[in-house]
């Protein structure tokens, strides 16, 4: 829900609610703009009013606000409010972490009171809402889907966006024996050396030299685990490349989370047949309630820990609420996450 029930532009003039000022979307025109608008208001004892710090602004929160996003409702012809968590302030004062019920890129917003995480003093509030979908989408598939142990070789597929280097911290700091990152981006890829890739490959090669690079690679130290972040053509050359020839194979497990490079992939049955492969997705569905429990107990808290300690490294492009509408289809360079701060 991305929106307050009755908290549309539609009855703004009849509604004596209390204003804020809030970013708001109108799907179906494809606008949006910086505008007053009634708070939310709590809706049943499982919610909370909060005022809003930082919001990162995802692909994830514009095709749910769009309803491009498999997990999205029709796009609401009213304007509504987009964004999903961030990093808030309860009435107290204290420092969370939280999920919005009602849309979060605004000056208030309600959030769900069993997914709060009180946040450590180290991190910056645009840290923090940065990090925590990028956790969500790299330890989520590591330690569930994949079920990394100390001593794996991960290969991370895509690892130059900004989840994927949160993955490769991550990935070692479960204890990865090797962590091998593609992509394209050659800046970003010597950038991952710095934080804990041992080997890095990048795309702008021809097929014939990217297949035979990850086959030698594969062979001296077989993959584990396969993070993927693109799915499309590099899935298929990576999928191709554990190719058995009728003899005993190395069981990997490949994880797909994202599908920037496309939806569909072509795999043939003798490539699926030919090694011991478990392949698998990480998303929103996928998650048993309990290992989402363990996530919010476990997995977030310690991971805003070490980014407060210094050792799970971010970075972020800061822009402020007011300025959304010029911002909101804003380039932000590689590896870095776009935050609205409030």
């Amino acid at each position: 829900m991305l929106s307050s029930p009755g908290c549309t532009a539609a009855n703004f003039a009849s509604t004596k609610r209390k204003t804020m000022k809030a970013a708001l979307i109108y799907p179906s025109e494809g606008l949006l703009e910086y505008t007053d608008f009634p708070e939310p208001t709590i809706q049943n004892d499982d919610e909370i009013l909060v005022t809003v710090k930082a919001v990162a602004l995802k692909h994830f929160d514009k095709g749910k606000a769009t309803g491009k996003h498999y997990s999205s409702d029709a796009p609401k012809e009213d304007g509504h409010i987009p964004g999903g968590d961030g990093v808030f302030l309860l009435a107290d004062g204290t420092r969370v972490y939280g999920i919005g019920v009602s849309g979060t890129l605004a000056e208030k917003a309600t959030i769900r009171k069993d997914r709060i995480i009180k946040l450590p003093a180290g991190i910056s509030d645009a840290a923090a809402a940065a990090l925590a979908n990028a956790v969500i989408g790299a330890a989520m598939g590591l330690r569930f889907k994949a079920g990394i142990q100390p001593g794996d070789i991960v290969l991370i597929n895509g690892a130059t966006g900004f989840t994927g280097r949160v993955a490769v911290q991550i990935a070692k700091h479960y204890g990865a024996k090797k962590v091998i990152a593609t992509g394209r981006n050659q800046q970003s890829l010597q950038e991952l050396l710095q934080l804990g890739a041992d080997e890095i490959i990048s795309f702008n090669q021809p097929d014939e030299q990217l297949t035979a690079q990850l086959k030698t690679i594969h062979a001296n130290t077989p993959f584990d685990v396969i993070i993927d972040y693109l799915w499309g053509h590099t899935a298929e050359m990576i999928l191709a490349s554990l190719m058995g020839k009728g003899w005993f194979t190395h069981k990997t497990r490949f994880v797909s989370v994202g599908s920037m490079s496309g939806d569909l992939i072509q795999l043939s049955a003798a490539n699926l047949r030919s090694v011991d492969l478990q392949l698998t997705g990480s998303g929103l569905g996928s998650w048993p309630k309990e290992h989402v429990n363990k996530l919010f107990a476990e997995i977030l808290p310690e991971m805003f820990q070490l980014a407060a300690d210094g050792e799970l490294k971010v970075e972020t492009v800061e822009v402020k609420l007011e300025n959304i509408a010029e911002l909101w289809d804003m380039d932000v360079p590689g590896g870095r996450r776009l935050v609205v701060t409030i």
